[in-house]
């Protein structure tokens, strides 16, 4: 049965994440760069200002919340980087750079680089397009600016509902993917060879499932049940108190690694460039094996950590106080920064120092585990508890993931089969934490692969189709804010939301 999915699994996955899928993401982000006058670049002083710069200011709005249905920016920044800061980050990278070479980390950093834009346009429309649901909360994501976006075109109507209820479709598979199974699997993988290498328990008779693999699920069923049923609340407090505390123990870690081996900096950053354009020793010639290796390890690999361009960290980025769609969307593009910038930077350095790749040829040693690679490096420098800090980071950082995707999913059900069909969505979400923990490292990468991209199509779908839109609010955020002129703002689709939020603007912007 697992062969017969992983076949079919395979053929949607090479089409998906072929070249037409990679232009179309990278395009978008290219487009939505030029199209915004290189906004992350041209006002970087500003979108750092304004997102993590203002938390260093007394009484920030930034961290106020501003009634109990809502999270504040940071919170919503916490719960989004929860989904993104976690496997992709430690064994995603290491995966990529093994199987593409150095050169792929260049191409995580491109496509960061413009992926940035994406999410920015992405929370831009999901603030812009959303609505309060019977609960008083806020609901947004790519199925609400499709529909109510895409949809008040001239004769997209029917084509925008069906990509919307597509989009919902696809997250909620994605949700056990990506979200679920493949961050469990990681988690089991690490802990197992970090604490448990030891012992052996065996299989359950009659079935080729660990036992160990088992119990460790069934710990984090237990423990991902209490956060999740309680809901976007307590899973943003989670999420605030965790993320930050887990993101700089991670990145402190790395540094130490990184001035280690200070005197290899710059064959890691000759190496980095020149593979991302040269066929290495391992790979072979031929500009195929650039296109297909390289540059898609590095593509699939980075979406795969800052999940810009899949539409799934806006749908949390909704549910923020905020009333100005264009703040939301500075977190968007911190968010991006962070990750891939910052987080996945400091892996590729671990990977690059550990030995396993050679700088000058760019190849790889025989018999590497990039699962268990970036813990092996920790080890070989602080020692046995070096591997227990990655085992515990990887623990916090899949985790958090997976309470970061539970809301996810349960949005996109939410948009299906309303409120009602939530309650069951969590039960079933948190039974199949068990599933990733048993299941094949593989199979679970591969379906997260294909999840993801099939998310992606219809959500670029509609921010390339509203992207005009987006430019229209952006510029009037800037005329407004960054040039002081008098302009009425635009915050909301809906005449009502709009007259409410203007109200309320300055209360938390």
């Amino acid at each position: 049965m697992l062969d017969k999915i992983a076949e079919i699994n395979g053929v949607i996955n090479s089409a998906v994440w072929g070249l037409p899928g990679l232009i179309l993401l990278i395009g978008t982000g290219i487009l939505l760069t030029f199209a915004t006058k290189f906004f992350q670049v041209a006002h970087l002083g500003h979108w750092w200002k304004e997102t993590i710069g203002s938390l260093f200011h007394k009484n920030s709005s930034s961290t106020k919340k501003t009634d109990r249905k809502t999270i504040s920016q940071f919170q919503a920044l916490c719960t989004a980087l929860a989904a993104t800061v976690g496997t992709g980050n430690i064994a995603g990278v290491a995966a990529a750079i093994v199987t593409g070479g150095p050169g792929a980390v260049f191409w995580m950093w491109f496509a960061a680089f413009f992926g940035m834009m994406t999410n920015f346009s992405e929370n831009i429309l999901g603030i812009y397009f959303r609505r309060r649901n019977k609960d008083g909360e806020w609901s947004g994501g790519a199925m609400y600016y499709l529909k109510d976006g895409l949809g008040k075109k001239k004769g997209f109507g029917g084509i925008a509902s069906v990509l919307a209820v597509l989009f919902a479709c696809f997250a909620i598979l994605a949700s056990f993917g990506i979200g679920n199974m493949g961050q469990i699997n990681k988690i089991v993988l690490n802990m197992e060879s970090a604490f448990f290498s030891n012992i052996d328990l065996g299989c359950i008779p009659g079935t080729n499932i660990d036992i160990i693999n088992l119990i460790i699920g069934l710990v984090l069923l237990v423990i991902a049940a209490l956060i999740i049923i309680g809901g976007l609340q307590r899973v943003a407090r989670v999420a605030e108190i965790l993320v930050p505390f887990m993101a700089v123990a991670y990145v402190i870690g790395s540094l130490v690694i990184f001035f280690l081996n200070i005197g290899q900096v710059g064959d890691m950053i000759v190496a980095i460039f020149k593979y991302a354009f040269t066929p290495t020793a391992a790979l072979g010639g031929g500009i195929g094996v650039i296109i297909q290796k390289t540059m898609t390890q590095g593509f699939k690999r980075g979406v795969f950590s800052n999940e810009a361009g899949l539409g799934s960290s806006v749908m949390v980025h909704s549910s923020s106080n905020v009333k100005e769609p264009v703040k939301q969307g500075l977190w968007g593009i911190f968010e991006v920064f962070f990750d891939t910038m910052i987080v996945c930077t400091m892996t590729a350095i671990v990977v690059f120092s550990s030995g396993v790749i050679d700088l000058k040829t760019g190849a790889v040693a025989e018999g590497v585990n990039d699962a268990t690679l970036v813990s092996k490096t920790f080890g070989s420098v602080f020692g046995i508890a070096g591997e227990w800090f990655v085992a515990i980071a990887m623990l916090l950082f899949a985790f958090t993931t997976v309470l970061g995707w539970s809301q996810y999913g349960s949005k996109a059900v939410e948009y299906l089969f309303g409120l009602k069909g939530v309650k069951v969505y969590k039960v079933i979400f948190v039974l199949m934490i068990v599933s990733g923990a048993v299941m094949t490292s593989s199979l679970a990468w591969d379906l997260s692969d294909t999840f993801n991209g099939l998310m992606m199509i219809p959500n670029l779908i509609g921010v390339v189709s509203l992207f005009p839109l987006v430019v229209k609010i952006v510029r009037n955020y800037v005329n407004r804010r960054i040039k002081g002129k008098d302009e009425a703002p635009m915050l909301s689709y809906d005449p009502e939301l709009q007259k409410e939020a203007e109200e309320h603007l300055h209360d938390v912007d």
